[in-house]
């Protein structure tokens, strides 16, 4: 017992160890803006246009989780607007990439998954922004205040209040991961694999929901899965499209709307399911 428990505090120490260096980039360059910047941010921004969501997929197609936890950073801020944070949710594959390298069968699956996530990222992020544009709902101007509230980073050189969000943000981030890796560690991979229902035409939608587990640990399970034959292909898409890493707890410890941190689960949980069920029907 004391073994697991010691691999579970190890495991959750080094998935979180590996987001910190993006968290603090994302924090300085935040109190840099904010400090330099400040007026400038909109103008900036604003040229920027529809191509956000164009870069937040190509960005989060790096297979590793630091982005989806820096984007939600800058999304909380207003900083991008809401189809970017959702192409860098839905490209972000985690641990997905490397384990089908590692398995050279499976390697044709690697550049049909990283485009096929792209393609939806792109559509969905775009398709989101130009609604918001059509219902004017996208004009909010940057305030980056929202993430400082009550951390008196005013008196503090811009690297030691980075270093202090970063702590709180890492801190909270380890504590899921802990919560996360005992549950896994005891529901079993048996339990998990008949959880997917193999076979089932539904099996995008349960994989889908499967995903938003905030934990690097939920797109090597749905990778292996698939692997093994368990998923199907579009099913796994489904289950990493709504796998964002530590995104999604980011988001809610920093974007104070529960209603609209709800609503983005939702745009990105019927993208990915809808995603997979036409890709079950193609493959």
């Amino acid at each position: 017992m004391s073994e697991i428990i010691l691999d579970v505090v190890l495991d959750a120490l080094l998935d979180t160890l590996k987001v910190i260096p993006f968290l603090y980039a994302v924090y300085l360059l935040i109190e840099y803006l904010e400090k330099h910047h400040a007026e400038k941010l909109p103008h900036a921004l604003q040229r920027l246009g529809p191509l956000g969501s164009l870069g937040g997929a190509v960005l989060g197609c790096i297979p590793q989780c630091g982005f989806s936890a820096a984007v939600s950073n800058l999304y909380s801020g207003r900083l991008i607007s809401l189809g970017t944070l959702l192409s860098v949710y839905i490209a972000t594959s985690d641990e997905a990439i490397p384990l089908l390298i590692s398995n050279p069968e499976h390697a044709s699956d690697i550049w049909r998954l990283i485009l096929i996530k792209v393609i939806i990222a792109v559509v969905v992020g775009f398709g989101v922004d130009l609604i918001m544009r059509l219902l004017k709902k996208n004009n909010d101007e940057p305030d980056i205040d929202r993430l400082c509230q009550d951390c008196d980073c005013e008196h503090h050189h811009i690297a030691v209040s980075a270093l202090i969000h970063t702590a709180q943000i890492s801190l909270f981030i380890l504590i899921i991961n802990l919560v996360l890796g005992v549950a896994f560690e005891f529901a079993g991979a048996d339990t998990i694999s008949g959880f997917m229902m193999k076979d089932s035409p539904i099996q995008p939608l349960i994989t889908a929901l499967f995903g938003f587990i905030p934990n690097c640990a939920a797109s090597v399970i749905i990778t292996e899965l698939y692997i093994e034959g368990v998923l199907s292909f579009g099913s796994c898409v489904a289950g990493l499209c709504t796998g964002a890493g530590v995104g999604l707890i980011v988001l809610f410890r920093t974007n104070h709307s529960i209603k609209e941190n709800l609503t983005i689960m939702g745009i990105l949980y019927a993208a990915a399911a809808v995603s997979g069920f036409v890709i079950n029907l193609i493959w």
